[in-house]
């Protein structure tokens, strides 16, 4: 699709920066980091202060406010320097501590405008969540500004969490990738999961987008993109990273450490028999290259790797859970004396001993499965289309 071919899409924030009044009266705390841009790129907060919002708070999740932290990292900062306001760090910060944290800040209400990916153990969703909770709790108002789901709204994949499995990749039942919106998972986690958690709903308000449909992927947007963390740099890892993540639990590489995290896996033990047993499944746009590489850091890191890159040749076909799904079969099957899950390490609340495979996939019928040997495929068959698993009375676009 071609640029002058695109549809613009406003997103909530751009419309909340031109009608302040849609986020209420008050004393406003945002929440956001470097995605929390403007169309034209302006940053959200100081924009939202020039348009006369009450701004006195800013709250960054995982990665931190400016995005320079690594997975299972934020920042340090105290105040931002381009606003001069102080700077909440949500990260690991959830029950009564987050409680205090919101109430010390002074905020009648929050307003969330993060970027989402579409994948349930995308950790920004479970921010939302717990300061939602925490909301409820206090009495804070929550505003949402919509933001578009990069993969569509219109496909789900993967089964709904098991509550017992929960954790911060994932507290509450969404389906692998759930095909929502953030205002849209809001809603349904406001009806549901959020009453169980504080005892009562959020006063919630969801700041829609103008222009944006289920059928729209991240290029039809018309948006810039702006990687959400930074082993997400493209749309083409976020096309993949509903899959490819699910490597986390296991001992291969998922790329970080490279150029293309999430588009390549790889480990010391694989060879030349993997590329060609992936292309023997068939698996719907996406072709597999053999290549060789060496991660800077994280799994392996400095280590000459074997692996395949993922190429996406019909991003509507391509289905990522299933294709990962299918990909740790066939590990398991040609190696298995050297694949292996990895236990969950510190940084998934509630991990405890667990596999971190299992927090992942949202219980341990997947691990289960593939270490039996038989076909794990069935799992990935989601719950209903977005429109059915979460309710229809949660969608807020066609």
């Amino acid at each position: 699709m071609s640029t002058d071919d695109r549809v613009a899409v406003t997103t909530g924030i751009a419309r909340l920066h031109a009608s302040p009044a849609l986020a209420g009266p008050g004393r406003l705390g945002l929440v956001t980091n470097h995605t929390g841009v403007l169309p034209d790129l302006r940053p959200a907060a100081p924009a939202l202060l020039d348009a006369g919002v009450r701004l006195v708070a800013l709250f960054g999740p995982e990665h931190g406010l400016h995005g320079t932290g690594q997975a299972g990292e934020s920042e340090a900062a105290r105040t931002d320097p381009g606003t001069g306001l102080p700077v909440h760090d949500t990260y690991r910060c959830d029950g009564e501590r987050l409680d205090a944290l919101l109430t010390d800040s002074g905020v009648d209400a929050l307003v969330y405008d993060l970027q989402d990916i579409g994948a349930r153990f995308y950790t920004y969703v479970w921010t939302m969540f717990d300061l939602m909770v925490s909301a409820a709790r206090t009495g804070v108002r929550f505003v949402v500004a919509d933001r578009p789901n990069p993969l569509g709204g219109r496909v789900s994949e993967g089964p709904l969490l098991d509550p017992a499995w929960a954790s911060f990749v994932g507290r509450a039942p969404l389906p692998v990738r759930h095909g929502l919106t953030c205002g849209e998972l809001a809603r349904h986690l406001n009806a549901r999961a959020v009453p169980e958690a504080a005892g009562a709903a959020a006063d919630l308000t969801v700041v829609e987008m103008a222009g944006w449909r289920r059928s729209m992927d991240a290029a039809a947007t018309g948006l810039p993109w702006i990687a959400p963390s930074p082993n997400v740099p493209t749309p083409a890892t976020a096309a993949v990273y509903p899959g490819t993540c699910l490597f986390e639990g296991t001992n291969l590489s998922e790329g970080r450490g490279t150029t293309q995290p999430f588009e390549i896996v790889g480990a010391p033990y694989l060879d030349a028999r993997f590329a060609p047993a992936l292309a023997e499944l068939g698996l719907p746009g996406v072709r597999f290259r053999d290549l060789r590489y060496v991660p800077a850091f994280h799994k392996h890191a400095g280590r000459p790797l074997r692996g395949v890159q993922l190429h996406l040749t019909d991003r509507e076909a391509f289905a990522p859970v299933r294709t990962a799904v299918a990909m740790l079969a066939t590990l398991r099957r040609l190696y298995p004396d050297d694949f292996a899950w990895h236990p969950a390490d510190g940084g998934a609340a509630g991990a405890g001993h667990r596999h971190f495979i299992d927090l992942l996939w949202g219980s341990d019928r997947l691990r289960r499965t593939v270490d039996a040997g038989e076909d794990p495929l069935p799992l990935c068959d989601p719950p209903a289309p977005p429109g059915r698993w979460a309710g229809d009375d949660v969608l807020l676009y066609a």
